[in-house]
C-alpha cells in the first residue's frame, strides 16, 4: 500500500508590493523582488507609476536584495 507524504502546510504572511496605479493593468510584484532606486518604479506591463500596497501571499524568500 502507498503512502502519501503529508503536504507541507503553505505559510502566508502580509507581503509590501507594488501595484499599477492604472485601472485597466492589473500588474503588481513583491517589493523585495523590485530593483527600483528611489521612488516608485513603473509597471513593467503597461509602463504606468506603482504604488505601494500590500498582499497576503505564501512566503518565497528573496536571497539576493537589491
Amino acid at each position: 500500500m502507498f503512502q502519501r507524504k503529508p503536504t507541507e502546510e503553505v505559510v502566508k504572511e502580509e507581503t509590501a508590493v507594488w501595484e499599477c496605479s492604472s485601472d485597466e493593468c492589473k500588474g503588481w510584484m513583491r517589493a523585495n523582488f523590485s530593483s527600483h532606486g528611489e521612488g516608485s518604479p513603473t509597471c513593467p506591463i503597461c509602463g504606468s507609476n506603482m504604488e505601494e500596497g500590500t498582499r497576503v501571499l505564501e512566503v518565497i524568500p528573496n536571497p539576493r536584495k537589491f
